[in-house]
């Protein structure tokens, strides 16, 4: 199969043909038909994070979906010839987390976190990057990874509900469950962050304030549903934001990007006894600071929403079934489709902050 290597950080990916082992109990194959680009994705290639198999030689991506294979022993959910998003969310079903109902949190022991699946022609082992290794023709993953889809749902689109949109959609659904009238900030309108704005709308939040430093993704916030839209190189957003809320603050403020500085301004722009929700994930060991002496004093909150506390098997079919009835935006989530081959020209234009989605075609 083709993938795409990392062979250096910070340097091209490295289109190369390699092997791929069988799935074992428990794991599913699959045939990649569309894996996006996450901000993740980069931290990984330029050497911002440590762990996940994040080390060279590694294939990224965890934003996929595909068509099943094969199968290993014990699954019985999907079998070849089915569609599924393939997610980086592993669950066990039987760990604390899991029976609690929070399988975003599992701690659960999988082969795949130690034994290697992808390797070079002559046998030398390959990471599997963020729990996925999508960046490949074809992939093998946990059976608790793979969702099934409905025979219609076009592939390209599906590949958003592996990560981007179930994070910043769940922050607003799932991990604070925002109730109708209530006020919102999103500080980074990307990929993540306009999904948190479709969250926010869909509870009926108000009102919707996106914040970013880029006039079109300010501009795809309106259309994903912000009721107003702040330029932080050109506004006093603290100022503008209180304005909207009779000078008190939002409810809440959604970090969608992985910017420390962004959580110490957020307290700004929440009132008191308001909550500043961390969803974009920033680089390893990145600290935030924060006056003790007010967040105790205002009563305020500061917490983290892994993965927009999704439960894959809930929340994909409901998401699906929101954007099949026009509810849901993914079509105005993609900006380019690329092959394979181009996949480093999809990594710069995402960097380079032109891109809402880059998506992967194979």
């Amino acid at each position: 199969m083709k993938a795409a290597v990392c062979y250096e950080f910070g340097k091209p990916l490295v289109i190369e043909d390699l092997t791929l082992d069988p799935p074992q109990a428990g794991e599913v194959k699959v045939k990649v038909a569309a894996c996006a680009i996450c901000h993740s994705d980069v931290h990984l290639v330029r050497g911002e994070w440590q762990g996940w198999s994040s080390n060279p030689p590694v294939v990224a991506g965890h934003e996929g979906a595909g068509m099943v294979l094969e199968v290993g022993p014990g699954v019985a959910h999907v079998k070849p010839g089915d569609t599924v998003v393939v997610s980086l969310l592993r669950s066990c079903g039987r760990c604390f987390y899991c029976a609690i109902g929070e399988p975003f949190m599992c701690e659960g022991k999988f082969a795949l976190a130690k034994e290697k699946r992808i390797h070079k022609r002559t046998g030398e082992p390959i990471n599997q990057g963020i729990s996925t290794g999508g960046f490949a023709e074809q992939a093998v993953v946990d059976q608790s990874q793979v969702v099934p889809l409905p025979a219609d749902m076009a592939l390209d689109r599906a590949c958003l509900l592996a990560c981007g949109v179930i994070t910043g959609f769940g922050a607003a659904v799932n991990t604070v469950q925002i109730k109708p009238g209530q006020s919102v900030v999103i500080i980074g309108v990307g990929g993540v962050g306009l999904n948190s704005v479709q969250g926010a709308r869909l509870s009926g939040a108000y009102p919707i304030m996106a914040v970013d430093v880029l006039d079109n993704k300010l501009e795809a916030a309106r259309t994903f549903g912000a009721t107003h839209t702040l330029n932080a190189k050109q506004a006093d957003v603290v100022a503008e934001v209180r304005g909207l809320t009779g000078g008190r603050g939002a409810d809440y403020s959604f970090v969608t990007v992985g910017n420390p500085a962004a959580i110490t301004q957020s307290l700004d722009f929440v009132r008191r006894n308001g909550t500043v929700v961390a969803v974009g994930m920033p680089s390893t060991g990145a600290t935030a600071s924060i006056v003790m002496g007010d967040l105790v004093y205002n009563g305020q909150r500061v917490i983290g929403s892994c993965v927009g506390s999704t439960r894959l098997s809930v929340d994909v079919p409901r998401l699906v079934a929101l954007y099949q009835s026009g509810h849901l935006k993914l079509d105005e989530l993609i900006t380019h489709r690329y092959p394979l081959e181009r996949i480093n020209d999809a990594i710069e234009s995402m960097e380079r902050g032109e891109a809402l989605r880059n998506v992967i075609i194979f």
